[in-house]
């Protein structure tokens, strides 16, 4: 991610707006990891001003011995948080945790952003309840980056909906992009329909009609069509939708894929003296390889669709890994992720009327 540089007019005369709210209690490693992310953030972020909410008996030592987080933090007190494995119905009961005040943060626009390696399902759930989804969109969906061999590309939705229709997916495309355009700078960036394949005529229904409504929309120079699986690491679009299930499955399969890579590799050079001198001429490209392939660099899913930015870390993500999730969620504050949806919906809001439905938009061409 780059640095980013917020500009002096971004928060009122009294300081009273908070680039990020920051659930100091969520995750695995919590708090001295999101102190110590947000300690490696300060460095890349000019102006950054920090809500930190936690218990600040352990917030304040933490801050004592991270200056540069200090220097950015205001801690906001609460003694309660969501653990890992509370139930999405038992969270929202909490209204005083640190990750629903957080929410509050961003709803009440006291705070821009919210970010949190807590509750996953918690966090889903507060987010459509607090802060909301925008306006013309029914569903938010879960966003984030993923490495190609040009680059990167940005995944949704990646488990936040299950099932999804024709209508969604085209709401899907639109965030994607706005999601592209402001985390990886891309003026235009590329989108694509993930399918069993790449033929119009390949796919079901809601597939099919949401690639004839984005061929109408004003996305339509900057949609690829229907990409397959192996598009998503070859880099084919710099955005690939598809519903929650479909993603999920492909993203887990991707971390799987990666993590038996390696290890195949590990053995390998482990075979004998021949294997390990091949090792050491080519460690220097393998340790570009693994910096490159580096899971932290990609920490921060996104969902998207809400009146606020909303950033998930990994919960057992490290300081770098933090400070990463951080980096998207000023990414989308700065380069104004919000606006950039809401102008796009409202060029879109006839193509998206649920009174146009599917069976006006229905292809003439069977399933094959």
């Amino acid at each position: 991610m780059n640095k980013t540089e917020i500009p002096d007019n971004s928060l009122s005369e009294q300081d009273e707006v908070f680039s990020l709210a920051v659930d100091g209690m969520g995750g695995d490693g919590a708090p001295e990891v999101v102190v110590a992310g947000l300690a490696a953030a300060a460095e890349r972020h000019r102006g950054i001003k920090v809500l930190l909410l936690g218990d600040e008996s352990q917030l304040r030592p933490l801050l004592a011995k991270y200056p540069k987080a200090a220097s950015i933090c205001t801690i906001s007190h609460t003694d309660q948080s969501i653990p890992m494995d509370m139930k999405p119905t038992s969270a929202l009961r909490m209204r005083r945790s640190s990750m629903r005040l957080a929410m509050d943060a961003v709803a009440s626009g006291r705070a821009r952003g919210v970010v949190s390696a807590g509750n996953s399902g918690a966090m889903l759930a507060l987010a459509k309840i607090v802060v909301k989804t925008l306006p013309g969109i029914s569903r938010p969906a879960m966003a984030a980056i993923s490495p190609t061999i040009k680059g990167d590309v940005v995944m949704l939705d990646l488990g936040a909906n299950v099932a999804c229709d024709w209508r969604n997916l085209v709401e899907f495309a639109v965030m994607g992009e706005a999601f592209a355009k402001a985390v990886l700078g891309l003026p235009a960036p590329s989108i694509g329909l993930l399918n069993i394949g790449s033929e119009e005529l390949k796919g079901d229904e809601k597939l099919r009609v949401a690639a004839e409504a984005l061929r109408e929309s004003p996305l339509a120079s900057q949609f690829h069509g229907f990409v397959e699986g192996h598009d998503i690491t070859a880099g084919t679009t710099d955005v690939v939708v598809t519903d929650g299930f479909t993603g999920n499955v492909a993203l887990k399969t991707g971390e799987g894929v990666l993590k038996m890579a390696t290890t195949l590799l590990r053995r390998v050079f482990k075979r004998g003296i021949v294997s390990k001198i091949g090792y050491l001429l080519v460690r220097p490209g393998l340790e570009r390889m693994k910096e490159w392939l580096d899971p932290r660099r990609y920490n921060g899913a996104v969902f998207v669709g809400l009146n606020g930015v909303v950033v998930k870390s990994h919960g057992g993500t490290d300081a770098e890994g933090f400070a990463a999730a951080v980096d998207v969620a000023m990414d989308m504050v700065t380069h104004g992720f919000n606006d950039s949806i809401r102008d796009r919906l409202s060029h879109m809001s006839a193509l998206l009327s649920p009174q146009q439905n599917a069976e006006e938009r229905e292809p003439a061409v069977p399933v094959s």
